[in-house]
């Protein structure tokens, strides 16, 4: 089942189930709207269980394709998860997932432009899958994991490296710019995939691949990041995940490249569809 919403940024949203021929069908008389306070097992059965076809087609035509869940509460990234990108960092592999948080206010639709301020100098691209998580999730174990997660999400991870590196260390601060969490166009639920962790990733800048990447190299898996998290916090429903990304970021590459004012970015995993920016002076 594939979840997508459609709307401005600050007015309602049109919630939708894709059938099988690509066609957005309103789901709202099912609910109002897919988010951290209607997200849950029990919604997520009553979809999979209507047939998208018997719900009317979505009013979409000159509609903003929106981020498929509304804003969470949280947004958690795990840094450095990728075997082959922590060589490129130059950097160990980690023993334990890094954690770090990106601020709400990065949450935008798929196909938002990325916003450069005059103060950027090092604008990067990341692109991740997303995990999107269904129930309140606390002290769970690795075999639990699945069951508390509603489905996946592609996601870009937009840094800004400077504020990242070079500001006191504090990674937030790279990461927390409005705009700069991209996510959609849809979320995908488990079932749509034979296996999570073997997932072709790429990303172009203005036509030129510079990210080409697979799930598998992942160092720690969505299992394993759901439950070592539940460890430390609770994860509510709603709340987005990015679990880092392949090698190719610009700060990886020699020389270091950046993205400027008019760039188009482009992105996709398997079975999440793709999505384009453009960057835009701010």
């Amino acid at each position: 089942m594939k979840l997508s919403r459609y709307g401005d940024r600050y007015g309602a949203k049109t919630p939708c189930i894709i059938d099988t021929d690509g066609v957005a069908r309103d789901a709202s008389s099912i609910v109002a709207d897919f988010g951290p306070r209607t997200l849950s097992p029990d919604l997520m059965a009553q979809l999979s269980a209507t047939d998208p076809k018997s719900l009317p087609v979505a009013d979409i035509k000159g509609k903003r394709l929106a981020p498929p869940v509304a804003q969470p509460f949280n947004i958690w990234c795990v840094g450095l998860n990728y075997s082959d990108h922590a060589k490129e960092a130059g950097l160990p592999v980690p023993e334990e997932p890094i954690l770090f948080n990106k601020s709400t206010v990065t949450y935008c639709g798929p196909d938002d432009n990325i916003l450069k301020s005059p103060q950027m100098t090092k604008l990067d691209w990341e692109v991740e899958l997303g995990i999107i998580i269904s129930k309140p999730t606390l002290n769970i174990s690795k075999a639990e994991a699945m069951d508390h997660i509603a489905g996946f999400v592609l996601v870009n991870d937009v840094s800004e490296r400077a504020w990242q590196m070079e500001r006191s260390g504090q990674w937030v601060k790279g990461k927390s710019f409005p705009n700069f969490c991209p996510t959609g166009p849809f979320m995908a639920t488990k079932d749509e995939f034979a296996d999570i962790q073997n997932l072709e990733m790429w990303l172009d800048v203005n036509g030129e691949r510079m990210q080409d990447g697979n799930t598998a190299t992942m160092i720690f898996d969505v299992e394993t990041i759901v439950s070592y998290m539940s460890e430390f916090t609770r994860l509510e429903p709603g709340d987005l995940i990015c679990t880092g990304t392949p090698p190719g970021v610009g700060a990886g590459k020699t020389p270091q490249v950046w993205l400027n004012e008019g760039d188009e970015v482009r992105l996709g995993i398997d079975g999440l569809g793709e999505q384009r920016q453009k960057v835009v002076a701010l």
